[in-house]
């Protein structure tokens, strides 16, 4: 018996999603803090998949693969979306409950801007290449207004997240809008 998902084809995910959920408790930060956790839930983000597969992109043991699945699946990030009989068994293919993991704290090991590191490990720089690209700006503006830009930020990065899939590469998608201790100009008064 197969419990089959329909296809969502704005994003090519084969199980529907949440759009967010939140990282909170001390147990979803740890399941968080570890590389292949994060490839799994990135993994994920692509289409429903079983250990087996995961095992084999990953280049992992079925038993490795299989306990970070149990971590992510405990801390509330992953569920099982469908499964299929092989031979006797049934087989699990699971699917993040969401497509943004949402942080109200920084995971214990790290800087507040954590994500900036992980974005500088993982880039691939080649010579010529179009891609990766940055930009730094500083504007001087109130709380209010930041966090409105915020709000665009994150709905660019949902848009993103459900680009259609295809290619052969991974790209990444890095925001931040952060405070500053850079000076400020005095208001232009004129005499």
């Amino acid at each position: 018996m197969s419990t089959e998902a329909a296809p969502q084809p704005s994003t090519g995910l084969d199980y529907p999603a949440e759009e967010f959920v939140h990282a909170e408790t001390p147990d979803q930060l740890k399941a968080l803090g570890s590389e292949i956790r994060m490839t799994i839930l990135d993994l994920l983000n692509e289409r429903a998949a079983s250990v087996t597969e995961l095992a084999d992109v990953l280049d992992k043991p079925k038993g490795t693969v299989g306990y970070h699945v149990k971590v992510l699946e405990d801390a509330g990030f992953i569920k099982v979306v469908r499964t299929r009989q092989v031979r006797a068994m049934t087989e699990k293919f699971y699917g993040r409950v969401a497509h943004t993991v949402v942080f109200h704290r920084v995971p214990d090991a790290g800087h507040k801007m954590f994500m900036l590191q992980e974005a500088m490990n993982e880039a691939v720089i080649e010579e010529g290449a179009a891609l990766p690209a940055t930009t730094l700006r500083h504007v001087r503006m109130t709380e209010e207004q930041a966090a409105e830009f915020w709000e665009e930020v994150m709905e660019l990065a949902v848009r993103f997240a459900k680009a259609p899939r295809g290619g052969d590469r991974v790209f990444g998608f890095l925001g931040a809008i952060y405070p500053t201790d850079l000076p400020v100009l005095p208001s232009d008064e004129i005499a």
